[in-house]
């Protein structure tokens, strides 16, 4: 009878289906515990389900899984998933951990895990995907890679010695935003600052501003000073400065004075406005282009990738200077109406001068009904001198509009369906 085999990192974000064919959520984690003499026993899957809650499922509701798919027996408590004592995470706490081989030839990292299924149709931890320490001094140059089984490693931390996360942060690569601050907020405290350390600034800087903002102080006062006015650098100027807002004065002032000159200054700008007015909601960088630029150097503009797609739906006509504080501003041109002219039309000559502007002391609520009665993405704001000082897009209303806690798995859970595979049953396990 062959062996069935599976390694996690390639399980990781496959989806789960019920025997119908319905999907339920993805695959997010495998939870093993530890035992004596015996490799570790697989438990379950941690399964993120719509409305990007973690809940757990029982290995005895899984029927099959392969490296494309898990199908279970439909069964699934919609209670968030947390993790008890002696439960481990394979991709949250072994990967990235540094082994001891046995054989004596030295040590290894934990680069993946194999999980397989015995003949009594269980499934523990099988072998081991390994890479040992670089023997070039190259800074491209990985370690050879290797397998063992469980029982040919063996952990020794010395004391003050940091696990690698790093070929953790590489299985996050291909998260999006939101999902990864959902990830990162699941993992073990200590295992999460770790994972944040080793993040790139851009990439930490858009997971923290898809988090709660008490969880953005927390990550953020975790890290030295130098790196946290890094992560401020690469946030967008109003997500800084929301988060900047929740820090003593005091503090705020010293991390500002540790950013970049440019950067701390657009953050600046933002903090003199009230939380709940459209100067407090806006952005300080939208598309901002002179009367004479055309649609085709509009359109080269938008089409970056970087570019939040609701900043990218319109730009601004002011006077000279072109950077926040502007001249006085000339009008909005958007995005669709672009398309409908030739590439070398001015901007000058078709833009929207209709839709007037949101003072910056204007509020949230009016702002949202500016957007709601005229279906717009995102609306320009000025000062008392009419010139353009940022502006607001949907959403950063809806962040501010939507209860605290909208990010948070805590939440109510989505609207139960009728198909009978989603029913909720009473204990975990």
């Amino acid at each position: 009878m062959s062996t069935q085999r599976v390694f996690v990192a390639r399980l990781s974000g496959c989806f789960v289906f019920d025997p119908a064919g319905d999907r339920l959520g993805k695959v997010r984690d495998v939870v093993v515990i530890f035992r004596k003499d015996d490799p570790p026993r697989v438990i379950g899957l941690v399964v993120e389900i719509p409305g990007r809650r973690h809940v757990f499922v029982s290995i005895g509701r899984v029927t099959s899984i392969a490296t494309g798919q898990v199908i279970t027996t439909g069964l699934i408590n919609v209670r968030r998933f947390q993790q008890r004592g002696g439960e481990v995470r394979v991709m949250a706490e072994l990967l990235g951990r540094k082994v001891y081989l046995n054989d004596g030839s030295g040590t290894a990292v934990i680069e993946d895990v194999a999980i397989e299924r015995n003949r009594l149709g269980e499934w523990d931890v099988g072998q081991l995907f390994l890479r040992r320490p670089r023997t070039s001094a190259s800074p491209f140059a990985k370690g050879p890679t290797t397998f063992a089984s469980w029982s040919d490693v063996r952990e020794q931390q010395n004391p003050g010695e940091a696990q690698s996360a790093e070929q953790l942060v590489a299985t996050y690569s291909d998260l999006k935003p939101a999902d990864l601050a959902n990830t990162l907020l699941d993992l073990p405290e200590d295992r999460l600052i770790e994972v944040a350390e080793e993040l790139p600034d851009d990439r930490l800087a858009d997971a923290l501003e898809e988090m709660p903002e008490e969880e953005q102080v927390h990550i953020l006062e975790a890290l030295g000073d130098e790196r946290a006015a890094d992560i401020l650098d690469a946030m967008e100027p109003d997500d800084a400065a929301d988060l900047l807002g929740q820090l003593p004065e005091e503090r705020s002032e010293e991390l500002l004075d540790l950013m970049e000159p440019e950067e701390a200054e657009d953050v600046r700008a933002l903090l003199k406005y009230g939380p709940d007015t459209a100067g407090g909601l806006m952005t300080s960088e939208p598309i901002v282009l002179s009367a004479d630029a055309t649609v085709a150097e509009a359109l080269a503009l938008i089409r970056r990738h970087e570019l939040h797609p609701a900043l990218a739906a319109a730009v601004f006509v002011t006077l000279p200077p072109y950077e926040t504080p502007t001249g006085r501003l000339l009008g909005t041109v958007h995005f669709q109406r672009m398309l409908r002219y030739p590439p070398h039309e001015r901007l000058g000559a078709i833009i929207d001068d209709t839709l007037d502007p949101m003072p910056a002391a204007a509020s949230a609520a009016e702002v949202a009904r500016l957007l709601a009665s005229y279906n717009l993405v995102s609306v320009p704001v000025v000062d008392q001198a009419h010139r353009l000082v940022g502006a607001v897009s949907i959403d950063d209303v809806l962040d501010y509009l939507l209860p605290d806690d909208w990010r948070s798995h805590d939440g109510e859970p989505p609207a139960a369906s009728a198909h009978p595979t989603t029913a909720t049953i009473p204990r975990r396990r």
